[in-house]
């Protein structure tokens, strides 16, 4: 009975920790049925994730240090937006305001909810990494991640070796969570896989309802390849690796365990 419980305690709490992905699906929903006179689509997706950050942090949902953090991962999704849409991998076709280079701002703020809702659960469960691998292998590895989006356009894609290398070094590296004051744990390999599929699910309710648009959907759409789940993984990892840096450096509560490191 106990675990029955959590698993409906965990399924709310993981709800909760997903207000800003839920806020933007809602707005897109709408805003595909319904349009406001005057104004552009892309332009009042915008003005409603400013609006969301904007009251997150005003009831405490969010830190001045998360929102910084989220902060940066709106920067870093906005560059690589930039780049893809410039290669033609994917498009903004509909006009707006507030488009740099053919990619509306708000794009940043998909990958900004991605940090959000790994703050919110970090939070909401009290997150420990256990036997987080030394600094002098993630961040290598975490930088060759990122590069990798943009390299592979021009050599060899790298992404499978790159995987191979984040199983070696996260072979050990296990969450631990709290639900309910009971204590649980998984494999941090099998949170960068399941957190994965859920954003290519989100993904391609996303093109659906015309966040953007694949070279494949201009007529029609069409599901998402789900060769793209590999990206989303590796997108997960750097996601998880900023904000556990994050964590030991702005939180200052890191401790050292008798089997390796634990971030909190």
């Amino acid at each position: 009975m106990k675990y029955i419980r959590d698993f409906f305690y965990f399924g709310y709490y993981q709800a909760l920790s997903c207000i800003f992905p839920v806020v933007i699906f809602t707005t897109l929903a709408v805003l595909k049925v319904f349009s406001i006179p005057g104004m552009h689509r892309y332009d009042v997706i915008l003005l409603i994730c400013l609006t969301t950050q904007y009251l997150m942090r005003k009831y405490k949902l969010e830190t001045t240090d998360e929102l910084k953090i989220i902060s940066v991962f709106h920067v870093i999704g906005l560059l690589l937006e930039i780049f893809k849409v410039h290669i033609g991998s994917w498009s903004y076709p509909e006009e707006a305001w507030t488009k740099v280079y053919g990619v509306p701002l708000y794009s940043g703020f998909m990958y900004a909810s991605v940090a959000s809702y790994i703050c919110q659960t970090w939070n909401r469960f009290h997150l420990k990494m256990n036997n987080w691998p030394k600094y002098i292998y993630t961040l290598p590895l975490g930088v060759m991640i990122y590069l990798n989006f943009f390299t592979h356009h021009f050599i060899l894609d790298l992404r499978w070796i790159l995987t191979i290398l984040l199983c070696i070094i996260f072979t050990q590296t296990y969450v631990q969570f709290t639900v309910r004051n009971n204590i649980y744990r998984m494999p941090l390999l099998f949170v960068f896989f399941c957190i994965g599929i859920f954003i290519w699910i989100a993904e391609n309710m996303a093109t659906f309802l015309g966040a953007w648009q694949y070279p494949n959907q201009h007529d029609s759409w069409r599901p998402v390849a789900s060769s793209k789940i590999s990206s989303w993984v590796l997108l997960v990892v750097i996601s998880i690796m900023i904000i556990a840096q994050f964590k030991e450096i702005c939180c200052k509560n890191s401790t050292q365990s008798k089997k390796g490191r634990v971030l909190k």
